[in-house]
């Protein structure tokens, strides 16, 4: 075998190595956190539980927290996750594109929550929770900014707006403090907030493409005088029917 090979290969050994002991710690970590509690886990367990030195544990994770990270990134950024990223990554209209932030989020913030649930229920501090939502936030402006690049280039993106404002409406609308406040708070579906914040979404940043707009001119319905929809405070486009629950069962 070429010395270059060799070296791919051993390379390729290492890398399969070290992911296997990264698993195994986390997989570890989620036991004992669950069965015994956050606090009363401590890195010396994990690192029996899971077959390793305690150093290595530290090497790998550098701390609990870190740790603790991994198992909701394990929850958040599974299968499915990785197939929305390939889908919109081989999408290239606009309009279809820009429906894949509502996909992800919803996805994302419906993972994030349920696994908020049970680490609470573990013992995981609301401090230690905050922390790792906050540096997610920071994460998901900055893998945001593809999406937003690509509309400009395509002359789909909103005139008027600069990119930055662009990225700032993206990273707003799709918080986890926006899904929190329609879904967990004024209980509406996880459909019903994908679908309204793909309506939202289009609306704020897309350009309409050549003729959408007399189309949309000859679709639109006499005006009856009628307030637009709403779902608390929060405006519903469209039937109210159909993007979010009757506010009246609240």
């Amino acid at each position: 075998m070429p010395k270059s090979s060799s070296r791919k290969y051993q390379s390729s050994i290492r890398q399969q190595q070290a992911q296997a002991t990264r698993n195994a710690i986390a997989a570890a970590a989620r036991k004992l956190i669950f069965s015994r509690g956050y606090e009363a886990t401590k890195i010396e367990s994990i690192a029996r539980e899971a077959g390793v030195a305690t150093q290595t544990v530290y090497a790998v994770f550098g701390s609990k927290q870190g740790i603790l990270a991994e198992l909701l990134d394990q929850d958040s950024f599974g299968a499915d996750y990785q197939e929305l990223i390939r889908q919109v990554q081989e999408t290239i209209d606009p309009e279809e594109k820009l429906r894949f932030p509502a996909r992800i989020a919803r996805r994302i913030h419906d993972a994030q929550s349920s696994s908020f649930d049970r680490f609470r229920g573990a013992g995981v501090v609301a401090p230690d929770l905050a922390a790792l939502e906050t540096e997610r936030e920071c994460n998901r402006y900055e893998a945001q900014k593809k999406i937003i690049t690509f509309l400009k280039h395509a002359g789909r993106l909103r005139k008027g707006l600069s990119e930055t404002q662009a990225r700032d409406i993206l990273w707003t609308l799709t918080s986890r403090e926006v899904y929190r406040m329609l879904v967990c708070e004024r209980g509406w579906s996880s459909q019903a907030y994908e679908n309204w914040l793909a309506e939202m979404l289009a609306a704020a940043l897309l350009e309409k493409g050549r003729g959408e707009s007399e189309r949309n001119v000859e679709r639109a319905p006499a005006t009856t005088g009628r307030r637009p929809p709403k779902h608390g405070n929060v405006l519903v486009p469209g039937s109210s029917t159909d993007s979010a629950p009757d506010a009246s069962a609240h």
